[in-house]
């Protein structure tokens, strides 16, 4: 009888542990590769460290800083302008051709077409784009053969041309991904609201602007809630291009809290840059997140 006992508490221990034992790989994963970096990123930004000395305690002198610093406000500022700049180009363009393409012959190749500059690394797109702005570069050729030469510019010199220049780079690649995002949320639209609209003698203008458009407002709120997020989170293409210059004049957050950590090694102004960068970010995550589970 007392065999039988150990038995069955033995048995009901496994049924207990044996689920956790599934998911403490990922437990762990997201620990050591998650949570870990979050907390000592925090903690790091209480600090002075030169990745060589031992980290010094200042507590909030990093963060009082950080909104004293005008290079910090200047990339802030350069982070707005990056903001809007990818809420009126790629967003509105992109339920343009959307609505335009959808359901008309060809629409696949359409749809490759648009979203090919999305697959490419943003290293490549900064290297070809530099080369077209550059003042010898293909734009200005351009400008110089068709006789607009007073209109050529050193494109990625001039302070903010620099910054419009390199979100309509970013823009250039990021209609695509817009279009598709519209595309897939037109599909989810019933078939019989838009023939009943027909039926009643509605032209295609009215079904777009009362029918279709409305019903994509969940599918607009993520899209341009990733844009956003992509705004305050771009740096590959911008250190490409111009490295945040000239005198710093383009750069962005994330642009600043690189320069900060890893060529000024001021580790734990880079830290409270990178807190802040985080809190902006998080918030629109979740609002992504909500609107996504509120569709579901």
């Amino acid at each position: 009888m007392l065999e039988v006992k150990i038995e069955m508490s033995v048995t009901r221990l496994k049924d207990v542990i044996i689920p956790y034992l599934y998911v403490l790989p990922a437990v762990l994963l997201v620990s050591v590769f998650l949570l870990y970096p979050v907390i000592f990123t925090v903690y790091i930004s209480f600090t002075e460290w030169d990745l060589i000395t031992p980290p010094k305690w200042v507590g909030f002198a990093q963060y009082i800083k950080l909104f004293t610093d005008p290079a910090f406000t200047q990339s802030f500022r350069n982070t707005l302008i990056w903001t809007a700049g990818m809420l009126f180009l790629p967003v509105p363009i992109g339920l343009f051709l959307a609505l335009i393409i959808n359901g008309v012959p060809g629409e696949g190749l359409v749809k490759v077409l648009f979203y090919l500059p999305r697959i490419l690394a943003a290293t490549a797109v900064g290297i070809i784009w530099q080369f077209i702005y550059s003042s010898d570069g293909i734009l200005n050729s351009i400008l110089t053969l068709i006789g607009a030469s007073k209109f050529t510019h050193t494109w990625l010199t001039q302070s903010p041309l620099n910054t419009i220049m390199m979100i309509l780079t970013t823009g250039w690649g990021s209609v695509g991904w817009a279009m598709v995002m519209f595309l897939v949320g037109l599909q989810t639209i019933p078939l019989e609201v838009i023939e009943a609209a027909k039926i009643e003698g509605a032209t295609e203008w009215q079904i777009n602007r009362y029918i279709k458009i409305p019903l994509l407002k969940p599918m607009a709120t993520i899209v341009i809630t990733m844009s956003i997020i992509g705004s305050f989170t771009v740096f590959d293409l911008i250190w490409v291009m111009t490295r945040g210059g000239p005198y710093r004049s383009s750069e962005t957050l994330a642009v600043t809290m690189y320069r900060g950590a890893f060529v000024l090694f001021q580790m734990g102004y880079g830290a409270a840059i990178a807190v802040v960068l985080s809190i902006i970010v998080l918030s629109f995550s979740i609002i992504y997140l909500r609107t996504s589970f509120r569709e579901e």
